[in-house]
């Protein structure tokens, strides 16, 4: 069996343009080349070689919930909570707890918020 390593994450966005601005706000993600096509599709580099694919999609009817999310890690959550509130975006626990983080069974904080298309985000403690 060969192994795997993650890749890219691909999401359905309204607004490619304005997902552009909210992922560079939140996470000073690099906008880099798509290489896969001249499709409106763009990219961020997430680093180390792994991407998040905005995909245009404005008439596309996005459904999720908390348990469907993605999550970064970063060594310092408290540091990025006070960037969210400077953003005035709003984030809660995992039981929805308005601006309260989680700190889970294993003893790692989180946070969770939403981008401007519904997606869940997970923000984590790097170990």
């Amino acid at each position: 069996m060969p192994t795997f390593i993650f890749n890219h994450i691909a999401l359905s966005v309204k607004d490619v343009d304005a997902s552009i601005v909210f992922y560079q706000k939140v996470f000073q993600l690099e906008e880099i080349e798509n290489t896969a096509s001249t499709s409106a599709t763009r990219w961020l580099s997430l680093g180390e070689g792994k991407q998040l694919h905005l995909i245009p999609r404005p008439d596309a009817e996005i459904k999720t919930n908390k348990a469907v999310h993605f999550a970064l890690s970063t060594a310092d959550v408290g540091l990025f909570i006070e960037h969210l509130d400077n953003l005035a975006i709003t984030y809660s626990d995992w039981r929805d707890t308005p601006t309260k983080d989680y700190i889970r069974n294993d003893g790692i904080r989180q946070v969770y918020f939403q981008d401007i298309d519904g997606y869940w985000i997970e923000v984590n403690e790097a170990v």
